[in-house]
């Protein structure tokens, strides 16, 4: 068989293409939702791991570590076929809450550890000069600390993205499980599956394309002002 007749058996026939599209939106909406969710609670961790309350403090340690701890597909089966068995949530809204809470864990580490490595002196020298708490921190320390965790927030997505690969074990058919579907169907998987790893790949050099543009243009504009 060439390789324009294993194309169209993959991707043709029987309107192949509109299923691994179909996939690929379901792998889309997980990570996109799960990311948006796990940030704003990794945001509120990090503000909990960093107060002075010890009691507050060891709740918030003890989150990150047993959330960075357990592998997401033990969490998943957990929460699908355990906390949430009984509920009326679909399997997609279960996945987006279980890849949630482990990028919540690992966004409030990377944000600490972004936070510890912002000089504490310019924070206390912009008090000295009058400005608020509120203030200092936002215009002072949180840039800085955004632009050292960027570079590991960019890889934690880029991560989310192959990690939602295993949400076929709770019955969702998301671009892996269609893959695996589509290699099984033809018969071809060797080139079935290079495609799959190229459509991940192509995912993820959006990601890093995206932020790369963001840098982009934050300079161009730096540029423009000075």
């Amino acid at each position: 068989m060439t390789f324009s007749e294993t194309l169209y058996k993959i991707l043709i026939q029987g309107g192949s293409w509109k299923t691994i599209l179909n996939g690929l939106l379901v792998t889309a909406q997980i990570s996109f939702f799960a990311l948006l969710l796990g940030t704003v609670i990794g945001a509120l961790i990090c503000f909990l791991r960093i107060r002075k309350n010890p009691v507050v403090r060891n709740i918030a340690a003890i989150y990150i570590a047993v959330l960075r701890g357990t592998p997401v597909l033990m969490l998943l089966l957990l929460l699908y076929y355990g906390v949430f068995a009984g509920s009326d949530l679909n399997p997609v809204s279960v996945a987006i809450i279980t890849f949630a809470l482990n990028v919540s864990a690992h966004v409030a580490e990377l944000l600490r550890s972004a936070l510890l490595a912002v000089d504490r002196g310019q924070a206390e020298a912009a008090r000295t000069l009058g400005f608020s708490a509120a203030s200092t921190f936002r215009l002072i320390t949180m840039p800085q600390m955004l632009r050292t965790a960027k570079p590991v927030y960019q890889s934690t997505i880029v991560n989310l993205i192959q990690w939602t690969s295993v949400v076929g074990y709770v019955t969702i058919t998301d671009l892996t499980r269609v893959i695996n579907n589509t290699a099984s169907r033809t018969m071809r998987p060797f080139p079935t599956i290079i495609m799959g790893m190229i459509i991940y790949l192509t995912l993820s050099y959006i990601v890093f394309g995206l932020f790369s543009l963001s840098d982009r243009i934050k300079y161009r504009k730096r540029g423009e002002t000075i």
